[in-house]
């Protein structure tokens, strides 16, 4: 391998982005906050870089082993490099923002980077967008946020959205009040995440998980599953808020295909209620994910979801093709600043060549100026300069 190719390594999970995929995804992250912005959500960008203690506080520890580490050279103090960003919301919002009034509606945008990547994500570095809706427990903030994360997904024509509820915090409450030991929940967690209703059904004392699986899919008959349980009243709230979201859903997704999986907890560390993983028909791996969570030291009432740019960019339709107009070296620049007022994609030749037609081709660009029209290079029709 030569040096160059040497140089050009990156380590393994990372990746450049380069033409056009940079520009697309620079132009689906607009449309996404822009989204976002209509419905009340206001930008923040919290920074790449915290101190350790802060970055990881709260329910933050939950992706501590995610997280990279380093040390300032300035405070001598342990840093993190944000492995998500929706905690640094929360942050912002629970310290900077205390006194906003609530709820308080938030959206960002920006990389986040993880020790390792997973299975369906490899990446180590990839690019979030999100909102989190702060200060609101009622059913009504859980709908709205998997309505706009839906609406979004729309927005940038994402084709076959679909919506998974989960109530990740069901599984351990129904443990602890029928006081399984920690070997049973153990097998229990496994033969859960397998779907494996035998193995479910072979524990003892296990019915009501079996008939949790059985309420898994659709969400119409997944809630009238549910309401067939003789769940304990600890958690009996927790099916009634699912039962109000998915009701006020089906008014304001009508298109969209709800389902429910009451006993998937895996990416939901540190939620603390209702959560849901976002799909597109044809498109490997999840869109997006959310749901609820404490935020900051008053543990105030929060939900939310972060977007996946990786994967939208695969279910999203791919960008037009932009005509680059070439300027011949001498064009006036009056003329060049004209067109690129319109919106026009101009590329000025710095110096004369011998042939302008073969060097407009090299620059990638399909349309030349000449004499005062702008001549497509596959034809030879022209048309007026506007």
């Amino acid at each position: 391998m030569t040096d160059a190719g040497a140089n050009a390594l990156l380590p393994d999970g990372l990746r450049d982005a380069l033409p056009p995929d940079a520009a697309h995804q620079a132009d689906i992250v607009g449309r996404l906050v822009a989204c976002f912005g209509r419905s009340g959500y206001d930008r923040v960008t919290p920074p790449l870089v915290e101190f350790e203690d802060t970055l990881l506080d709260g329910a933050a520890r939950a992706i501590a082993n995610a997280t990279f580490r380093l040390m300032d050279p300035v405070s001598q103090r342990m840093m993190g490099v944000r492995a998500d960003m929706t905690l640094q919301v929360a942050r912002i919002a629970t310290t900077r923002l205390t006194n906003a009034p609530r709820p308080l509606r938030l959206a960002y945008a920006g990389s986040v980077l993880r020790v390792r990547g997973s299975q369906l994500r490899p990446e180590r570095e990839f690019y979030q967008a999100g909102a989190e809706l702060i200060g609101a427990s009622d059913p009504a903030a859980d709908a709205e946020a998997i309505a706009l994360a839906a609406s979004a997904l729309d927005e940038v024509g994402v084709a076959g959205v679909s919506v998974d509820i989960h109530l990740p915090t069901l599984v351990p409450a129904l443990c602890q009040a029928l006081g399984f030991d920690e070997a049973t929940v153990t097998r229990l967690r496994a033969a859960l995440d397998r779907k494996d209703a035998a193995a479910v059904a072979a524990l003892k004392g296990a019915q009501l998980f079996a008939g949790l699986l059985d309420a898994t899919g659709p969400a119409e008959a997944a809630l009238n599953v549910l309401a067939t349980l003789d769940l304990p009243q600890c958690v009996c709230g927790e099916r009634d808020n699912l039962a109000a979201v998915a009701a006020l859903l089906a008014d304001m997704l009508p298109g969209v295909m709800i389902t429910v999986d009451p006993v998937e907890h895996r990416g939901f560390e540190y939620h603390s209620g209702l959560s849901f993983t976002l799909f597109a028909r044809g498109v490997r791996g999840e869109l997006g994910r959310g749901g609820r969570y404490l935020a900051g030291q008053g543990r105030e009432p929060a939900t939310g979801f972060t977007l996946f740019l990786d994967s939208i960019l695969r279910a999203a339709p791919p960008p037009p093709a932009i005509r680059r107009i070439f300027m011949p070296h001498g064009a006036p620049p009056r003329t060049i600043a004209a067109l690129r007022g319109k919106g026009r994609v101009v590329v000025a030749g710095l110096a004369p060549v011998a042939d302008d037609a073969a060097e407009a081709r090299r620059l990638s660009c399909c349309d030349i100026f000449i004499e005062g029209r702008i001549v497509a290079l596959d034809s030879n029709e022209g048309h007026r300069q506007e």
